[in-house]
């Protein structure tokens, strides 16, 4: 099984979604360019064709020259190792033929439409030298829009020349042969035309023209009967319309149209009401033409025919013969006999088979063990060959998976039966996805394994990035019965940063501790509502979302800037008081003593850088005095001076900062 491997280091296959004889079709992602293809891959039965490598190659090279939008697109041929291969376009859709075992009878006009779009696909590659050969609905895929694509370019005559063609097998499908190969003839532009009428006949009715039990009976008929009248199943369709099924399907190929291009413009103009009553289309006979009866070189019941005898038949008058005369009579007798020789030779060289023994049917040892599957073999008269080896999903491992040639076949004794034998389930090469994206790798791993178990941690890797898988990168697998394991990252570890706003030192400090951050002040600034030591703001901002460990900054309050300094000043009169006399004294002494007494003066000022608990200025008063007083006062405070004199206050007063 090849689902899972990668092809050429590009191309990585995701499932089949086709198949046939001799080779299969698998979805695929080209890594390189990030988009889906279609990779067509040619079987392990012919993987030791050379001729047929190189042809394959050449051919399919050839056929990327064909651009056209009704023609599958081939984007790269190529080898790897054993494996040959085609990238083509990805078609999303199905086949025609799918299309036609649901919906027909398709409609007239619809299978114009169909048919206008193969036509002019077919006109495309004739005009570039290129043969389909094999033109039937199976190759020709219809997207999610109808439009038509026809594939397969030039893969058939790639294989014209292997041993298929040597052994007288017929190429491409038996129902859309057309005479001239069915006869063993070199295929021709016409040949394409016959197919391209053989679909429009089952577009319209949904049969196909000619059936049989066997290749060989269906492949006579089209050599000698004529094709089936399509009104005769519907007559609704137009004449016309079959009208160009009959030209198509002309078994002598000077009768059928000359080119895909005349055939699209007879189809354009088939449902055209001037066309109505059209007469029925018949090939002139020529009744001097010699017939020949071709030969089939089929494996059928009987041995193949290996050169056609022509047998000589003489014409002239015969004499009426007179019953009398016994000369006559022996003539005639003579006559009869050698008529019946020459009856028997002719069917000795036509059909040798009849009288050689009988072949034997190749018998199906499918699922069985190798060995009880060479034993029935011999016992059936048969030679063993060579034994491929090949993993299967389906067969257990040292059982056979099938035969060459096919069980069902009829050989002769002693033919050499090659055994492909099942190795088991494949294993494949899990890839290394460690850096992937998540997304992507489901894509492309879809169907191929049984599960993927996705689990997340937090990393600096961006969203969705596979970090570890298990099964690690290059680990053989059985896809489809295989888990796999991916951590993926969630992107970083980030969580959401408080509204530190007017926090002070002690809940900066609780807070650092709880939430994982780290917190340092930047700087220190005045604010005229934030309580000085308080946060006035912070960086990263409230609600960011950052890494556990990262550092917060904030700005602290210094309270609101100062006011400048006022000053005040003011003259103070300090008055001398004279004593009281005393009235038993006598005048002379009363005057002494007033004389001799100074008063003691206390100044006290209290302000920005003074305060009452001493004086500012003491001195002895023996007069009335005027002092200066300055005071320096801050914002928000006041002023205070008192002055006192022997004790006594006598000026006390205060001034508030907005007094001044």
């Amino acid at each position: 099984m090849l689902i899972g491997k990668r092809i050429s280091g590009r191309y990585k296959l995701l499932e089949m979604i086709g198949g046939g004889g001799m080779s299969n079709v698998y979805l695929a992602h080209d890594m390189i360019l990030d988009r889906d293809v279609a990779i067509k891959i040619l079987r392990y039965d012919f993987s030791n064709e050379e001729e047929l490598h190189r042809r394959f190659q050449r051919e399919a090279l050839s056929a990327t020259s064909l651009t056209h939008p009704n023609i599958v697109n081939i984007y790269d041929v190529g080898e790897d190792g054993d494996i040959h291969y085609i990238v083509m376009e990805f078609v999303k859709g199905e086949t025609l033929k799918q299309y036609i075992q649901r919906d027909a009878p398709v409609s007239p006009r619809k299978s114009v439409t169909i048919m206008k779009q193969l036509t002019s696909a077919i006109a495309n590659a004739h005009n570039n030298h290129i043969i389909h050969r094999d033109v039937k609905p199976q190759n020709i895929l219809l997207d999610e829009e109808e439009n038509i694509k026809i594939t397969d370019f030039g893969i058939a005559m790639a294989l014209s020349a292997t041993s298929f063609t040597q052994t007288n097998s017929v190429l491409g499908t038996v129902h859309y042969l057309s005479p001239e190969q069915a006869r063993g003839g070199t295929a021709t532009n016409q040949s394409d035309i016959y197919a391209l009428g053989i679909v429009l006949f089952e577009l319209l009715t949904g049969q196909l023209p000619f059936s049989g039990e066997s290749a060989v009976s269906i492949a006579l008929k089209h050599l000698q009967s004529e094709t089936p009248s399509i009104r005769a199943i519907n007559p609704s369709i137009p004449q016309s319309l079959e009208n160009v099924v009959l030209k198509a399907t002309a078994k002598d190929q000077k009768n059928r149209y000359r080119n895909a291009e005349e055939m699209e413009a007879d189809l354009s103009t088939a449902l055209s009401p001037e066309r109505a009553g059209e007469a029925k289309f018949v090939v002139a006979v020529d009744d001097d033409a010699t017939k020949v009866l071709p030969v089939i070189k089929e494996p059928v019941s009987f041995q193949e025919v290996s050169e056609t005898k022509k047998i000589p038949v003489a014409t002239g008058v015969i004499e009426e013969v007179k019953p009398k005369s016994k000369r006559k009579k022996r003539k005639i007798i003579g006559a009869i006999i050698a008529s019946i020789v020459v009856l028997a030779l002719l069917v000795i060289i036509v059909f040798p088979g009849l009288f050689k023994p009988k072949k034997i049917e190749v018998p199906d040892v499918s699922n069985l063990e190798l060995q009880l599957a060479i034993e029935e073999l011999e016992a059936n008269g048969f030679t063993i060959g060579e034994e491929t080896l090949e993993f299967s999903e389906d067969v257990e491992e040292d059982h056979v998976i099938r035969t060459t040639p096919e069980a069902g076949k009829m050989r002769d004794k002693q033919t050499e039966i090659h055994l492909f034998v099942s190795s088991g389930k494949e294993t494949s090469a899990i890839g290394n996805y460690v850096g992937d994206d998540i997304e992507q790798v489901r894509r492309l791993l879809q169907n191929q394994v049984l599960d993927i178990d996705v689990e997340e941690r937090f990393d600096s890797e961006p969203v969705g990035t596979i970090l570890e898988q298990t099964p690690v990168g290059g680990t053989e697998i059985i896809p489809n019965e295989t888990e796999l394991q991916f951590v993926i990252s969630k992107g970083s570890d980030l969580r959401t940063v408080n509204d530190l706003t007017n926090y002070n030192e002690k809940a900066l400090k609780d807070t650092e501790k709880s939430s994982g951050f780290k917190i340092r002040i930047a700087s220190k600034e005045n604010h005229e509502s934030i309580q000085k030591g308080n946060v006035i703001r912070q960086d990263p901002k409230p609600n960011a979302r950052v890494a556990p460990g990262s550092t917060i900054e904030v700005v602290i309050s210094d309270g609101p800037k100062a006011k400048p300094t006022k000053f005040y000043a003011k003259t103070i009169t300090i008055p001398y008081t004279q004593p009281n006399p005393n009235e038993e004294e006598s005048e002379d002494e009363q005057q002494e003593e007033i004389e001799v007494q100074p008063q003691v003066v206390r100044i006290y000022i209290q302000d920005k850088t003074r305060s009452l608990a001493e004086p500012v200025e003491e001195f002895l008063l023996t007069e009335t005095t005027e002092r200066q007083l300055k005071l320096e006062i801050s914002e928000g405070q006041k002023a205070v001076y008192r002055i006192m004199v022997n004790s006594n206050v006598i000026v006390d007063e205060t001034i508030a900062y907005d007094d001044i």
